[in-house]
């Protein structure tokens, strides 16, 4: 009895290590091709500053010469994808530019245990580097107005947008669009300008909690600012344009922000000066294990 219970424990050892190599192995499988999709996927390349490497961005713009406000478009965990792209193309139809970089450096996959593997070995200095480089193009372009650059992400993207709007005080406007916050009022004191947060009411990996520390400390800090619950709604439920011009919400949601932008960025640009400050927060795994679950099992709704 001993013994075939000793065997029935090694055969299920065996199969749980065959899993954890398989899941593995999976994760620099699943990066094959990036490279080529991130090609695919974009129209620009925009040089490195100080010896950076280049980056691959795609960039929307309005019909005429110009010069547009302009919007730096954050990507999710999975990396650039169509449904980023077709948002940029929807915010270029309102009348800005929309520049869409990748900031994983060539990296985009669909498969979760990937898309954690880009998130948690992204050095957030890095991916402010490659974004100081984005902003120095953006500022020589002749259809971009430089006082009007603004900045708006998804999940890891809201997250982003929200450190480097910390990292460069010339930001005018910033959307986050579920992102893990920053909620301290002596961090959130040098935003440059205002803020729009976008949460989802069934969203699991950001507790509500949070979204009202994030909302007391830029009433505290003093930065103007526009934090909305969707009821119902999950984790990334902003997925593409044409489900956003199909759906009641995420179209509400959308006018929503096309209204901050034009209060903020198209009409009346920010006259804050905030303080670039050097923040590095450490990797938030509860977050992005919180994170996997939405994806994996929970309600996050995805086209991807």
């Amino acid at each position: 009895m001993f013994k075939l219970i000793a065997r029935i424990v090694l055969g299920l050892l065996a199969i749980l290590v065959s899993l954890v190599l398989l899941l593995l192995l999976s994760i620099p499988l699943a990066g094959l091709g990036s490279q080529g999709r991130i090609q695919a996927l974009t129209n620009v390349t925009i040089p490195g500053l100080n010896g950076e490497p280049d980056v691959r961005a795609y960039v929307a713009k309005p019909d005429g010469a110009g010069p547009f406000p302009v919007v730096i478009m954050i990507h999710e965990f999975y990396g650039l994808t169509e449904s980023i792209t077709s948002m940029a193309d929807g915010l270029s139809e309102a009348g800005y530019m929309v520049v869409a970089p990748d900031t994983f450096r060539g990296s985009t996959s669909s498969w979760i245990p990937r898309a954690i593997y880009q998130v948690s070995t992204n050095d957030p200095q890095q991916v402010n580097a490659d974004l100081d480089s984005v902003y120095a193009w953006i500022e020589s372009q002749p259809e971009a107005d430089p006082a009007r650059i603004g900045i708006a992400g998804f999940c890891y993207g809201g997250r982003v947008s929200l450190l480097y709007s910390l990292h460069n005080n010339r930001i005018a406007a910033t959307v986050v669009f579920y992102g893990s916050s920053e909620t301290d009022p002596q961090v959130l004191k040098n935003l440059p300008g205002p803020l729009l947060g976008i949460f989802g009411g069934a969203d699991n990996s950001i507790p509500l909690e949070e979204v009202a520390a994030l909302e007391n400390g830029l009433k505290t800090a003093g930065i103007p600012h526009e934090i909305t619950v969707y009821e119902g709604q999950p984790h990334a439920f902003m997925t593409n344009m044409e489900e956003i011009r199909a759906d009641q919400v995420k179209n509400q949601v959308w006018e929503q922000m096309l209204a901050f932008l034009d209060a903020n960025l198209k009409n009346a640009p920010s006259t804050r000066s905030g303080q670039s400050i050097a923040y590095q927060p450490g990797f938030d795994w509860d977050y992005y294990a919180m994170l996997v679950f939405e994806h994996a099992f929970g309600t996050a709704s995805h086209g991807h």
